[in-house]
């Protein structure tokens, strides 16, 4: 379950440093979507941060590993949850 562990624990480290983060002046609107999302799926208790579904793909060149950097860098910004992805 290596992928299951991986956003267990990267959620539960996003949520914990949003909340710990002075600076951050999003937590409302963030926590606000991801209860949101939540709602939408009954074995959630507090927020929906990764998608259900897992899509692996093998990552065989450079060139395709660099595109997935971007998307997953690029995903937030699209998304209308950051201004730009640093």
């Amino acid at each position: 379950m290596l992928i299951g562990d991986l956003k267990r624990y990267t959620s539960k480290s996003i949520v914990k440093a949003t909340e710990e983060n002075p600076r951050e002046g999003r937590e409302e609107f963030l926590f606000e979507f991801f209860r949101k999302e939540g709602a939408k799926s009954t074995n959630l208790t507090h927020y929906q941060f990764w998608r259900h579904d897992n899509k692996p793909i093998e990552l065989w060149s450079n060139r395709l590993i660099q595109e997935k950097i971007t998307y997953v860098h690029q995903n937030p910004v699209e998304g209308g949850l950051v201004f730009r992805a640093d």
